[in-house]
């Protein structure tokens, strides 16, 4: 029998609050709900009280949350996105703290399988120089970042197996090095990503459309059950076993 959780939340716009709606509704109890308006109440006393914390707030915001879990020795799972240039840092902390992280771009079971074709695809087409290849991103005009952390992912797998590619953009670029990306924002779109490999022949796609937020939500809450007892930094990749 799964083990019911005592989750602390931190961050509760709409990600935050599907994934209360979620846990209560799988029998888990959210101890705390920490917003911008109430940051004063992420102590280290009412983190102890939480077997897990769960961290979709802002990406300026998330360094120093990441630290109050670890230092209160509370486990925690990171949906924020655009923090990573700090990630060295932060993993020092969760050594010197013995703590347990777990980050990912995306949490969405069928996304970490899209990241795993698409680094597949990418690794067939690098000796392919007749392609030209493209991302384009969706997501609804409340996302805080473009591109998306779900973009950046697929982009840094493909700039790994596609050496005629060295650095993405986020804009049209007609300087052929360089990995385009299109990000646009329309509500209410929860997310789609698309990766194009287009030559004089033919056009290869692969897609992936997100229909709400639930399956976010729902990894989400599957890491932090997963990340329970554990030390050490974790990412998607490891809990699935890809």
């Amino acid at each position: 029998m799964e083990k019911k959780l005592k989750i602390a939340l931190i961050g509760y716009g709409k990600m935050g609050r599907a994934i209360d709606l979620l846990a209560q509704a799988d029998g888990h109890s959210v101890i705390l709900r920490i917003n911008s308006h109430n940051q004063e109440e992420l102590t280290t006393a009412a983190l102890q009280k939480a077997d897990v914390a769960i961290e979709f707030s802002r990406p300026e915001a998330a360094r120093a949350n990441i630290e109050a879990c670890l230092q209160a020795g509370v486990p925690i799972v990171v949906g924020t996105t655009a923090w990573l240039d700090q990630l060295d840092e932060v993993k020092k902390r969760c050594a010197i703290c013995e703590g347990a992280l777990f980050y990912a771009s995306n949490f969405s079971i069928g996304v970490n399988i899209f990241f795993a074709v698409n680094r597949y695809l990418a690794q067939l087409m690098a000796p392919q120089t007749d392609y030209e290849v493209k991302l384009r991103e969706i997501h609804h005009t409340q996302k805080l970042d473009a591109p998306s952390g779900t973009a950046i992912t697929l982009a840094e797998s493909i700039l790994q197996a596609l050496p005629r590619k060295n650095q993405w953009v986020n804009q049209p670029s007609q300087v052929s090095e360089n990995l385009e990306i299109i990000s646009e924002r329309i509500d209410p779109t929860p997310g789609t990503h698309e990766v194009t490999y287009s030559s004089p022949i033919d056009t290869i796609t692969i897609h992936h459309e997100a229909h709400s937020r639930e399956g976010f939500a729902r990894g989400a809450l599957q890491a932090a059950a997963w990340l329970v007892g554990k030390k050490g930094v974790f990412t998607m990749q490891d809990m699935l076993g890809f």
